[in-house]
Protein backbone atom coordinates (compact mmCIF):
# COMPACT_ATOMS: atom_id res chain seq x y z
CA UNK A 1 0.00 0.00 0.00
CA UNK A 2 1.02 3.90 -0.38
CA UNK A 3 -0.10 6.85 0.18
CA UNK A 4 -1.94 8.66 -3.07
CA UNK A 5 -0.23 11.54 -1.97
CA UNK A 6 3.06 12.22 -0.21
CA UNK A 7 1.99 15.77 2.11
CA UNK A 8 0.09 14.28 5.42
CA UNK A 9 -1.83 17.55 5.32
CA UNK A 10 -4.08 15.99 2.41
CA UNK A 11 -4.80 13.69 5.17
CA UNK A 12 -5.96 15.58 7.63
CA UNK A 13 -8.16 18.32 5.51
CA UNK A 14 -12.00 18.82 6.75
CA UNK A 15 -14.21 18.86 3.44
CA UNK A 16 -17.90 18.91 2.24
CA UNK A 17 -17.64 15.16 2.96
CA UNK A 18 -15.36 14.90 5.29
CA UNK A 19 -16.29 17.76 7.80
CA UNK A 20 -14.56 16.78 11.22
CA UNK A 21 -15.12 20.96 11.71
CA UNK A 22 -18.71 20.48 12.29
CA UNK A 23 -19.13 20.71 15.93
CA UNK A 24 -21.13 17.68 16.36
CA UNK A 25 -18.22 15.63 14.57
CA UNK A 26 -15.19 17.50 16.11
CA UNK A 27 -17.16 17.09 19.71
CA UNK A 28 -18.01 12.86 19.47
CA UNK A 29 -13.78 12.49 18.55
CA UNK A 30 -12.65 14.89 21.70
CA UNK A 31 -15.17 13.34 23.87
CA UNK A 32 -14.32 9.77 22.95
CA UNK A 33 -10.77 9.78 23.10
CA UNK A 34 -9.93 12.92 25.53
CA UNK A 35 -8.60 10.36 28.25
CA UNK A 36 -6.02 8.59 25.90
CA UNK A 37 -2.46 8.89 26.19
CA UNK A 38 -1.33 8.58 22.74
CA UNK A 39 -2.07 8.22 19.00
CA UNK A 40 -2.36 4.43 18.72
CA UNK A 41 -4.79 4.47 21.46
CA UNK A 42 -6.61 7.01 20.03
CA UNK A 43 -7.55 5.62 16.49
CA UNK A 44 -7.81 2.02 18.16
CA UNK A 45 -10.56 3.53 20.05
CA UNK A 46 -12.23 5.89 16.67
CA UNK A 47 -11.96 2.30 15.00
CA UNK A 48 -13.70 0.26 17.18
CA UNK A 49 -16.54 3.05 18.46
CA UNK A 50 -16.97 3.27 14.64
CA UNK A 51 -17.62 -0.48 13.62
CA UNK A 52 -18.93 -0.84 17.13
CA UNK A 53 -21.49 1.82 17.52
CA UNK A 54 -22.18 3.06 14.06
CA UNK A 55 -24.51 -0.37 12.47
CA UNK A 56 -23.66 -0.91 8.60
CA UNK A 57 -26.93 0.38 6.81
CA UNK A 58 -27.62 -2.82 5.22
CA UNK A 59 -27.27 -4.90 8.79
CA UNK A 60 -29.67 -3.24 10.31
CA UNK A 61 -32.29 -3.22 7.79
CA UNK A 62 -32.38 0.50 7.56
CA UNK A 63 -33.27 2.17 4.48
CA UNK A 64 -31.42 5.68 5.23
CA UNK A 65 -28.71 6.52 3.06
CA UNK A 66 -25.72 8.85 5.06
CA UNK A 67 -22.45 9.80 3.13
CA UNK A 68 -21.08 12.66 5.31
CA UNK A 69 -19.24 12.07 7.94
CA UNK A 70 -21.67 14.27 10.00
CA UNK A 71 -24.89 12.42 8.56
CA UNK A 72 -23.53 9.20 9.81
CA UNK A 73 -23.18 10.58 12.97
CA UNK A 74 -26.49 12.20 12.96
CA UNK A 75 -28.17 9.18 11.57
CA UNK A 76 -26.07 6.46 13.35
CA UNK A 77 -25.65 3.81 10.51
CA UNK A 78 -24.19 3.83 7.28
CA UNK A 79 -22.72 1.79 4.72
CA UNK A 80 -19.23 1.15 4.55
CA UNK A 81 -17.87 4.01 2.32
CA UNK A 82 -20.22 6.17 4.32
CA UNK A 83 -18.38 4.38 7.75
CA UNK A 84 -15.11 5.24 6.45
CA UNK A 85 -15.90 8.76 5.71
CA UNK A 86 -17.18 9.06 9.33
CA UNK A 87 -13.89 7.34 10.94
CA UNK A 88 -11.25 9.58 8.69
CA UNK A 89 -13.09 12.35 10.25
CA UNK A 90 -12.99 11.40 13.55
CA UNK A 91 -9.49 10.24 13.19
CA UNK A 92 -8.38 13.75 11.67
CA UNK A 93 -10.23 15.62 14.31
CA UNK A 94 -7.51 14.84 16.72
CA UNK A 95 -4.95 15.34 14.51
CA UNK A 96 -4.37 11.69 13.13
CA UNK A 97 -3.98 11.36 9.50
CA UNK A 98 -6.58 8.99 7.41
CA UNK A 99 -7.13 8.02 4.22
CA UNK A 100 -9.02 5.72 1.88
CA UNK A 101 -8.85 2.80 0.52
CA UNK A 102 -11.15 0.33 -1.77
CA UNK A 103 -11.21 -3.30 -2.43
CA UNK A 104 -13.10 -4.99 -5.21
CA UNK A 105 -15.63 -7.62 -4.27
CA UNK A 106 -17.97 -10.50 -5.41
CA UNK A 107 -21.50 -9.54 -4.12
CA UNK A 108 -23.10 -12.69 -3.04
CA UNK A 109 -20.76 -15.91 -3.89
CA UNK A 110 -21.89 -18.20 -5.19
CA UNK A 111 -25.34 -16.53 -5.54
CA UNK A 112 -24.15 -13.55 -7.66
CA UNK A 113 -20.68 -13.04 -8.45
CA UNK A 114 -21.28 -9.64 -9.76
CA UNK A 115 -18.30 -7.37 -8.94
CA UNK A 116 -18.78 -4.44 -5.97
CA UNK A 117 -16.40 -2.14 -4.41
CA UNK A 118 -16.03 -2.45 -0.53
CA UNK A 119 -14.26 0.85 1.29
CA UNK A 120 -12.66 1.36 4.28
CA UNK A 121 -9.56 3.15 5.60
CA UNK A 122 -5.78 3.91 5.71
CA UNK A 123 -4.05 6.10 9.31
CA UNK A 124 -1.34 7.00 9.46
CA UNK A 125 0.48 6.28 12.74
CA UNK A 126 3.66 9.05 13.49
CA UNK A 127 4.83 7.31 16.36
CA UNK A 128 5.40 4.13 14.04
CA UNK A 129 6.33 5.98 10.76
CA UNK A 130 3.64 4.00 9.18
CA UNK A 131 0.39 3.32 7.43
CA UNK A 132 -2.00 0.61 8.24
CA UNK A 133 -5.19 -0.23 7.04
CA UNK A 134 -8.29 -0.90 9.20
CA UNK A 135 -12.03 -1.72 8.07
CA UNK A 136 -14.66 -0.50 10.50
CA UNK A 137 -17.86 -2.04 8.13
CA UNK A 138 -18.87 -3.89 11.44
CA UNK A 139 -18.32 -7.43 12.58
CA UNK A 140 -21.81 -9.88 11.39
CA UNK A 141 -22.39 -13.14 10.14
CA UNK A 142 -18.12 -14.54 10.96
CA UNK A 143 -16.56 -10.40 10.35
CA UNK A 144 -13.98 -10.24 12.40
CA UNK A 145 -12.18 -7.37 11.22
CA UNK A 146 -9.47 -5.54 14.14
CA UNK A 147 -7.32 -2.93 14.61
CA UNK A 148 -3.81 -4.36 14.40
CA UNK A 149 -0.67 -2.31 14.46
CA UNK A 150 1.12 -5.92 13.49
CA UNK A 151 -0.91 -8.38 11.26
CA UNK A 152 -3.64 -6.78 9.03
CA UNK A 153 -7.33 -7.64 9.82
CA UNK A 154 -9.81 -6.34 7.48
CA UNK A 155 -13.51 -7.43 6.83
CA UNK A 156 -13.05 -9.56 3.80
CA UNK A 157 -10.72 -12.32 2.81
CA UNK A 158 -10.20 -11.66 -1.08
CA UNK A 159 -10.03 -14.69 -4.03
CA UNK A 160 -7.05 -13.62 -6.57
CA UNK A 161 -9.10 -16.38 -8.94
CA UNK A 162 -12.18 -14.34 -8.80
CA UNK A 163 -10.58 -10.99 -9.79
CA UNK A 164 -11.49 -9.87 -5.97
CA UNK A 165 -8.34 -7.17 -5.28
CA UNK A 166 -7.52 -4.39 -3.37
CA UNK A 167 -6.64 -0.53 -4.50
CA UNK A 168 -2.69 -0.46 -3.39
CA UNK A 169 -3.33 3.42 -3.49
CA UNK A 170 -4.60 5.38 -0.02
CA UNK A 171 -6.39 8.15 -1.25
CA UNK A 172 -6.53 11.43 0.52
CA UNK A 173 -10.12 11.76 -0.56
CA UNK A 174 -12.69 9.60 -0.78
CA UNK A 175 -13.31 9.08 -4.57
CA UNK A 176 -16.09 10.61 -6.71
CA UNK A 177 -17.57 7.45 -7.83
CA UNK A 178 -18.53 6.94 -4.51
CA UNK A 179 -19.50 10.05 -3.28
CA UNK A 180 -21.33 10.73 -6.46
CA UNK A 181 -23.44 7.26 -5.99
CA UNK A 182 -24.20 8.13 -2.07
CA UNK A 183 -25.76 11.41 -3.63
CA UNK A 184 -27.90 10.03 -5.87
CA UNK A 185 -29.95 7.90 -4.05
CA UNK A 186 -32.58 8.55 -0.63
CA UNK A 187 -32.88 4.83 -0.48
CA UNK A 188 -30.29 2.30 0.63
CA UNK A 189 -33.23 -0.53 -1.36
CA UNK A 190 -32.22 1.37 -4.35
CA UNK A 191 -28.18 2.27 -3.86
CA UNK A 192 -27.80 -1.47 -3.18
CA UNK A 193 -29.36 -2.48 -7.14
CA UNK A 194 -26.81 0.09 -8.36
CA UNK A 195 -23.11 -0.08 -6.02
CA UNK A 196 -19.93 1.52 -7.50
CA UNK A 197 -18.34 -1.99 -8.93
CA UNK A 198 -14.55 -0.20 -9.62
CA UNK A 199 -13.46 3.20 -9.22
Amino acid sequence: MYPESDDLNDYLVSDAVIDWQTPAVREKALELTGSLPDEVAKARCLYEWVRDTIPHSHDAGLDVVTCTASEVLLHGTGICFAKSHLLAALLRAVGIPAGFCYQVLRLDPPVDNEPVLHGFNGIYLASLDRWIRVDARGNTKGIDAQFSVGKEQLAFAMDPEADEFIYEAIFAAPVESVVNRLRSYKSRSELWDDLPQCL
